[in-house]
């Protein structure tokens, strides 16, 4: 007997995550720094006419509205509440089914932020009054400043170069070192090496090259041109005046007994150059005022800025959480624009006009969105690290991203990516969010203690120990352990690597 398959239809109920366009656009923002922000806004100004600025002069309410939540409870508690005043035109239903539908569907954007929390926050200017440096125009800006060229260390060499009177050879051979000369200021070929890269034809000899050499060491700054540190430091301490006290001793201490000095073996260059301990330590304090690096202070830098993202204050011995206000310029739909829209009106500028207004609401409701989240993760941090905030960096607290996540009901990915490029601008200095997230290490007690908080006790321990006598990695962790911090020295050397921090050999010093 053959069976017979029948077809059915089954009803299922289940639910799935859809990535709508709106909701992709939230999360492009939500992971973007404010000058790549700010450069967002400024692209969506130039493409979208129904989005402009929200300038003094005009009477048209800026949207999104500003949001305002402050209030103090007697118990030190704090309420959280969020205010928007917009009109129906932005934010009807029609308008906003898309976004509410797909956010939903993740974390809650638009969740009330929990109540009682110790820690105040303002929704005080969220969007401020325009960015104070986003504009070029004005009496203060100086185009020669912002698209000039800074002039370089082979610039410079060049520019003395053409003032000196020398044969056509030499000024070859000149140009071929400086070509060979470092950011630093030292060479980085042998003479051999720019002897070789020369014309043959021309038949110049090492002498003439060394005699270039000399000439272009005279050049400014001092030190310039050096084969290696010692002939660097050789120059400087040369070009002193002879009535200098302690110049004729560093001459020969660094002449002569460099490699004993730099392996900290100041015995043996007492010993050998008749010095008293005494006396080697001036001798060492002259040597320190000379500038290893000469042509490091003639390098163009590109300097970058940090733009905080979050202000936190502390007011009536409470800590304030605010955003930056002058980061985002305040925006708005463009009312004109906007009446020209007729709902039975099919034409291509009509429905030009209605795509775009419908774009300018999704922005504006994914910017909000962006500002809230922010607001959200960075007041969880510092409740959670207050203690970092008065006390520095030998309180911090261990924080990992689930702890976050936890707290304000989202993906842990939602927190990554509002911590990653994300600033806060407190008393203690400007950290980025990351800063404040680090891995626990276990005490005797049972306790835990922040890998942040050892890195701070790591340095305050070499900041204050003896120079003569540094502490070792086992030493630190010893002293570590009797406060009950158990780290293996491994840690430990792993930790004072990442700070910059040189080994207890290298750290001693008479001074």
């Amino acid at each position: 007997m053959i069976g017979v398959m029948k077809q059915s239809l089954q009803l299922k109920v289940g639910q799935s995550l859809t990535m709508t366009p709106q909701l992709q656009q939230a999360i492009r923002l939500l992971q973007l720094s404010s000058l790549e922000m700010q450069q967002e806004i400024q692209e969506v100004l130039e493409s979208n006419p129904l989005l402009e600025l929200a300038d003094e002069d005009f009477g048209d309410d800026p949207l999104p509205a500003d949001l305002d939540a402050e209030t103090t409870t007697e118990s030190g508690e704090v309420d959280f509440t969020t205010k928007a005043e917009s009109t129906a035109d932005v934010n009807s239903p029609e308008a906003d089914s898309d976004w509410d539908n797909s956010a939903e569907a993740t974390d809650d954007w638009q969740e009330n932020i929990p109540e009682d929390l110790p820690v105040d926050s303002s929704w005080d200017d969220v969007y401020g009054q325009g960015s104070s440096g986003s504009g070029s125009g004005g009496e203060d800006y100086d185009f020669d400043s912002r698209n000039g060229t800074e002039e370089t260390l082979k610039d410079h060499l060049l520019w003395q170069l053409n003032l000196t009177r020398v044969s056509p050879n030499d000024k070859l051979i000149a140009e071929s070192i400086i070509d060979a000369v470092n950011p630093d200021g030292l060479l980085n070929q042998t003479l051999e090496d720019i002897l070789e890269s020369l014309d043959p034809e021309l038949e110049i000899e090492l002498d003439e090259v060394v005699a270039v050499l000399h000439l272009l060491q005279s050049f400014d700054p001092t030190g310039i041109c050096a084969r290696n540190l010692q002939e660097c430091l050789m120059l400087q301490l040369k070009e002193l005046d002879e009535d200098i006290p302690w110049r004729s001793e560093a001459l020969t201490v660094v002449g002569e007994y460099m490699d004993l000095l730099g392996n900290r073996d100041f015995s043996g260059v007492c010993r050998r150059a008749k010095l008293e301990e005494s006396d080697l330590a001036e001798v060492i304090r002259l040597i320190q005022t000379l500038n290893p690096r000469p042509g490091a202070s003639l390098e163009p830098s590109n300097t970058e800025y940090v733009v905080p993202d979050v202000f936190v204050r502390k007011r009536n011995n409470r800590w304030t959480v605010e955003l930056n206000a002058e980061s985002m310029p305040k925006l708005r739909i463009n009312g004109t624009y906007a009446g020209m829209i007729r709902r039975a009106d099919s034409s291509a500028d009509n429905q030009f006009l209605k795509d775009n207004l419908q774009e300018a609401r999704w922005f504006l409701k994914s910017l909000q969105s962006r500002n809230e989240t922010l607001l959200k993760v960075v007041t969880k941090i510092v409740e959670h690290q207050r203690a970092f905030l008065e006390y520095g960096p030998e309180a911090m607290k261990p924080l990992v991203l689930h702890d976050i996540a936890d707290a304000i009901g989202m993906h842990e990915s939602t927190i990554s990516r509002v911590t990653t490029r994300k600033y806060m601008h407190t008393p203690r200095g400007v950290f980025e969010l990351k800063y404040f997230f680090s891995s626990h290490v276990g005490t005797a007690t049972g306790g835990e203690v922040s890998s942040t908080a050892i890195r701070a006790l790591i340095r305050k321990l070499t900041d204050e120990e003896d120079p003569r006598k540094p502490l070792s990695d086992s030493r630190i962790a010893q002293i570590l352990g009797k406060q009950e911090i158990q780290v293996a020295r491994r840690t430990i050397a792993k930790y004072r690597e990442s700070m910059g921090i040189p080994p207890s050999n290298e750290r001693k010093r008479l001074v």
